[in-house]
């Protein structure tokens, strides 16, 4: 009989495991607790939308609706699409439940996302993203608090170190309009000498010609005018408050005129945190103030602004993640005390401490097993355990064993569970006091 051959993963999806998936888990788990010290509401969202959805938000012509969105037609002969993003889905899900009653509303959430693209490192057909928006808050303060709540999350996970907030304004709908006639009369009068996507953007989207990577677009982008000579005075009051909040809040920016948005309904506020140490894929999170976005999908003008995070990206930067571990080792010998193995681990499990079972193999073998695994403990059951209904309760930390009831066992791993937290906390402390340490010097 021929063998079967396996099937091979699509091209740009990928399987996250191990250490891997500790980082991932950690981004996430991250993220989850920041948007909650700021009041962000969870939301958990369709996978798929309404093809329509992401052609009105992000415009027909655009790259993502034209070369990169993953549509098909279902059985009902309707026109469906993978979501490539987060925003237009909430947009749609803003107006459709009717959360207009909630506004200011402030969403967050994460997932995955699919776009057709050239996978390459920190790019996949299949990522992950976290997401935050602000819904009908038209203030500065708005803007500054999602600003600080990324700035936030980046250091909460340790990689804010080399990356930079880079800082734009668009203007309001005169000043875009005002900059972008400025732009095409600029790319007209050099359009020979910029390349085929350029020349096709100058057409559809001529802000995008701004940030081209290709090395014969770059000195007529470069020569273009600056927005600021295109700014209404509302415009640059708007701007001044955004970076005032940020100097308040002690948030590290700088000023990149050349960062845009391509699509019309953005406005005012666009940003990128920019790593180096990630390569061409140097932007982890990235957003802006999108005012006209709920009026494109058929609602009422409705001010709005929001951020989206590569997860896979961050996971990259992240450093020294604890791995998950068992907190006790149950270690049977025989298979009547396998039986009995499965009831301690699983009263264990009941007074919430992570137990795993290491059943097969020499004891000394599974003893190394569990040090490995990063158990706090062991429980060893043999015959004269069974016979006495007690265990060996062995503290891998300082080699004590003793024999106990389960209710003791459990009274046992509260202080060991206290007594690292104690450590950790001090450790915590200690890092502390040499950051006020060295803020001192430096002052």
């Amino acid at each position: 009989m021929a063998k079967v051959q396996t099937p091979q993963p699509v091209r740009g999806t990928q399987d996250i495991f191990g250490e891997d998936q500790e980082r991932f888990r950690h981004v996430v788990d991250t993220f989850e607790r920041v948007r909650r010290l700021y009041g962000f509401k969870g939301v958990e969202m369709p996978v798929f939308e309404p093809t329509a959805v992401f052609a009105r938000s992000l415009g027909e012509t655009t790259d993502v609706v034209s070369k990169e969105m993953y549509s098909f037609e279902d059985r009902g002969g309707d026109s469906l699409t993978l979501r490539p993003e987060f925003t237009a889905g909430l947009s749609r899900a803003f107006l459709t439940n009717g959360w207009q009653q909630h506004v200011p509303l402030k969403l967050s959430t994460h997932g995955p996302l699919f776009r057709y693209e050239r996978p390459q490192k920190g790019r996949y057909r299949q990522f992950h993203q976290l997401d935050a928006e602000i819904i009908g808050a038209g203030e500065a303060s708005a803007d500054v608090e999602l600003l600080c709540f990324a700035d936030q999350l980046l250091r909460q996970l340790g990689i804010d170190d080399g990356v930079t907030l880079q800082l734009n304004t668009l203007g309001d709908a005169e000043s875009r309009d005002a900059w972008r006639d400025a732009l095409v009369e600029h790319f007209r009068a050099h359009e020979k000498e910029l390349s085929e996507d350029s020349r096709d953007r100058l057409e559809r989207n001529p802000l995008r010609i701004l940030d081209s990577k290709e090395r014969q677009d770059r000195p007529i982008a470069d020569s273009a005018p600056d927005i600021d000579a295109y700014l209404s005075g509302e415009a640059k009051e708007f701007f001044a408050q955004v970076t005032e909040g940020l100097d308040a809040c002690g948030v590290k920016w700088e000023r990149n005129s050349r960062l845009v948005r391509g699509l019309d309904y953005y406005r005012h506020t666009a940003f990128e945190f920019v790593t180096d140490r990630l390569g061409a894929q140097g932007t982890v999170l990235a957003g802006g103030r999108y005012d006209g976005l709920i009026e494109a999908l058929g609602g009422n003008a409705m001010p709005a602004v929001g951020w989206a995070a590569g997860i896979e990206r961050l996971a990259m930067l992240v450093e020294g993640v604890e791995p998950d571990r068992p907190e006790l080792a149950v270690l049977p010998m025989g298979d009547e005390a396998m039986t009995k193995a499965l009831s301690v681990a699983s009263e264990l499990r009941g007074a919430q401490f992570s137990a795993e079972i290491f059943g097969s193999g020499k004891f000394r073998k599974r003893m190394t097993r569990a040090n490995q695994a990063g158990a706090l403990a062991v429980v060893i059951i043999g015959e004269d355990e069974l016979a006495s209904g007690k265990v060996q309760f062995k503290n891998l930390a300082t080699g004590e064993q003793s024999a106990l009831d389960i209710a003791e066992v459990i009274e046992n791993m509260w202080d060991l569970r206290f007594s690292e937290d104690l450590g950790a906390l001090g450790s915590d402390i200690e890092a502390l006091e040499q950051d006020v340490a060295k803020l001192g010097e430096s002052e």
